[in-house]
């Protein structure tokens, strides 16, 4: 209970910290926000339409564009609003829908539908591309209406609806889409790369500044009054364990709920995913512990903590992928109990891992964790004694 009792205390004080509650739960939301938007690549094609009066017709196709995964749909008032949206990057590219479009259509004639794009730009280009095959796909139901009203008779309208109705039951080609690099060795773009490694960093960057917490008890004289209660040292160091370790766990369960619920990031096995979570909390919470033994003044674990954290980061694969550095600086990273993390999470997320996959991953990481702990119970063995 006493053990309890001194982890409950450090927690208080901790929420009673408004600057360090910033560190630990905002701000690794906002830097996974705007990695995750960097890093997305173009999943998302912004597609611009202007309806000079096409009709049905028109409706029709903005219809299939907006219910196509991937092409988001803003509707422009005229083609000159159309172009400079896009030569100012806001649209990927645009759809010009002609006027009399439905007429032209019942009447069995050819319709042209107007895409603008920058020739030069490849991204453009593969966004035109997309909205083409929705197009042509459209215009495919069009010239079977077509060709039943010149050769069965009856309407356009009813020709083309049984057209669709028809499109469901008739057999289609397979298309099968193959990994072509199963053994991928870099995170998937977008949020599925900046929760991980951001959840990596923070906890322990945010366990190396609450270093100072220990520092700032010990400055105040608070363990030798705990002391000279009926608490030995061992239970003081225990409490303090337990105390990083719940916010090293805390702040990985925000990442993780945030990541999944308001992005959609899947973590993997879950069984796999959980024990590299407490791991990684137990290295977090190692690293702090010792970090407020090192330092003298809580302005010391501030100044030089996130320094050293966010350069452990960097080494280990947390700002970039270690696939894309020489094979000298990729050792060096692995010096860091962060790179080992960070594959792990490559392995579970990139290539289906489970336990048995990132178990040698999970082994380093332990080690990481049993020396840090080690050395802050003998360092603070030697305040306390």
């Amino acid at each position: 209970m006493t053990v309890l009792a001194i982890a409950q205390a450090s927690l208080r004080r901790l929420a009673r910290d408004r600057t360090a509650l910033f560190f630990l739960i905002v701000l690794p939301v906002v830097v996974i926000v705007i990695v995750g938007a960097t890093v997305r690549g173009f999943s998302t094609w912004k597609v611009g339409v202007v309806d000079l009066g096409a009709g049905s017709a028109g409706r029709t196709l903005v219809t299939a564009l907006e219910d196509t995964p991937g092409i988001a749909v803003s509707p422009y008032p005229n083609a000159k609003a159309l172009t400079k949206a896009i030569a100012r990057g806001e649209l990927n590219t645009g759809v010009v829908l002609p006027e009399g479009m439905a007429a032209a259509e019942q009447a069995g004639r050819t319709v042209s539908v107007g895409v603008v794009v920058e020739r030069a730009n490849t991204s453009m280009q593969a966004a035109a591309t997309a909205v083409g095959a929705v197009v042509q796909a459209e215009g495919a139901r069009v010239q079977a209406a077509q060709f039943a009203t010149r050769q069965a008779g009856g309407t356009f309208t009813a020709n083309l609806s049984l057209a669709k109705d028809l499109e469901g039951h008739l057999a289609r080609v397979e298309v099968r889409t193959v990994q072509a690099q199963a053994n991928a060795s870099i995170l998937p773009e977008g949020f599925s790369y900046s929760a991980p490694t951001e959840l990596v960093l923070f906890v322990f960057l945010s366990a190396i500044a609450g270093g100072a917490a220990i520092i700032e008890t010990r400055r105040l004289g608070l363990y030798e009054r705990i002391h000279a209660a009926p608490v030995r040292a061992g239970g003081i160091i225990v409490g303090e364990a337990i105390t990083y370790l719940a916010i090293a766990l805390g702040q990985s369960l925000l990442i993780v709920a945030v990541g999944a619920l308001a992005f959609g990031v899947s973590w993997g096995d879950p069984v796999a995913a959980a024990l590299l979570l407490v791991i990684w909390s137990l290295v977090g919470a190692g690293a702090g512990m010792l970090a407020g033994t090192l330092f003298k003044t809580p302005e010391q674990a501030g100044a030089i903590g996130p320094v050293t954290g966010i350069g452990f980061g960097m080494l280990g694969g947390c700002m970039w992928p270690l696939a894309i550095v020489s094979p000298v600086m990729r050792d060096i990273g692995h010096a860091t109990p962060h790179a080992w993390a960070v594959d792990a999470w490559t392995a579970l997320l990139a290539r289906g891992g489970t336990v048995v996959t990132i178990l040698p991953d999970l082994a380093v990481l332990a080690a990481f964790a049993a020396g840090f702990l080690v050395l802050a119970t003998l360092r603070l063995r030697r305040v306390l004694a």
